[in-house]
């Protein structure tokens, strides 16, 4: 009954932001590509090449915002599509967040000390990936409190409820997975994009999460506390170009995931990863 009703909770919440999304006040609509030769994999030992190409839309109304992002990932051959493939593996991973601002619904002033308001987080992530050893197809649905501060920019805190599953297949041994349920498990995450100068216009941008243990595994075995934090300072050139503000940018970006999707790096090897990437981005 627990897990049904985080379930239409966050479902209500999510179809809220879709009849939301046209009353827009503000808007941004970025493409973006991304290029690191460092990434990892759970139970491969090689770095991998991957090009990750990325839409994303953030989006503000009378009550809320709306975010919404999909990735492309290709790998190169280290990461191979198939058993016995020269090619690499694709995947997209697609998320969805909706924040209701509880003071903009009820009138009140619920700041406090540097955050300046209160709210309610529900969405989705989901993915599909072309492997040879797991053929990932997560589904996820989050909920929980989030707070917002008062800083330049923006600067988000959450501590979300995830309810996760999966159904991988093997394509070593061809043997596909009944979906499976993980234990519903807590993550506490930040997200964030903080302007400033040093002699030119930059951005310290990104977002850090930390994801508890989802108890036993499809597979039956043990699964450990996730660290996923994704880093960048991007510089904006539109100026030099004779573009509005914010239109291009550019800059580098790190990634350092702990415990990859929960397997513990202790015995798992690839299941940490520490990848530095450049990447630009365009915005309309």
């Amino acid at each position: 009954m627990k897990t049904l009703t985080f379930t239409r909770t966050a479902g209500l919440l999510v179809l809220a932001a879709s009849w939301n999304a046209h009353a827009a006040d503000w808007s941004d609509t970025s493409l973006s590509y991304r290029y690191g030769s460092k990434f990892a994999e759970p139970y491969n030992s090689s770095d991998i090449v991957k090009h990750v190409l990325n839409f994303s839309h953030v989006s503000g109304y009378k009550y809320g915002k709306n975010f919404f992002s999909v990735d492309y990932l290709i790998s190169d051959k280290h990461d191979p599509s198939a058993a016995g493939a020269t090619t690499g593996a694709h995947e997209a991973y697609a998320v969805y967040r909706h924040t209701i601002d509880l003071g903009k619904i009820s009138g009140a002033n619920l700041a406090f000390g540097p955050v300046r308001g209160v709210g309610v987080t529900a969405g989705f992530d989901i993915n599909s990936k072309t492997d040879a050893g797991y053929n990932s197809k997560k589904r996820m649905l989050v909920l929980g409190p989030t707070l917002m501060f008062d800083v330049p920019g923006f600067l988000d805190v959450s501590l979300l409820a995830l309810h996760e599953s999966n159904a991988p297949y093997n394509g070593f041994t061809q043997t596909a997975t009944a979906r499976y349920r993980y234990d519903t498990h807590a993550m506490l995450t930040a997200a964030w994009g903080i302007p400033f100068t040093l002699g030119v216009p930059l951005s310290f941008d990104g977002y850090a999460n930390y994801i508890g243990t989802k108890g036993r595994n499809e597979f039956g075995g043990p699964t450990a506390v996730e660290i996923n934090v994704d880093m960048q300072v991007m510089y904006d050139l539109s100026a030099a170009v004779g573009a509005a503000k914010n239109t291009f940018r550019a800059g580098i970006e790190y990634q350092y995931w702990k415990n990859k999707f929960g397997n513990p790096a202790r015995t798992v090897p690839g299941a940490t990863a520490r990848t530095p990437m450049v990447r630009a981005e365009y915005h309309f």
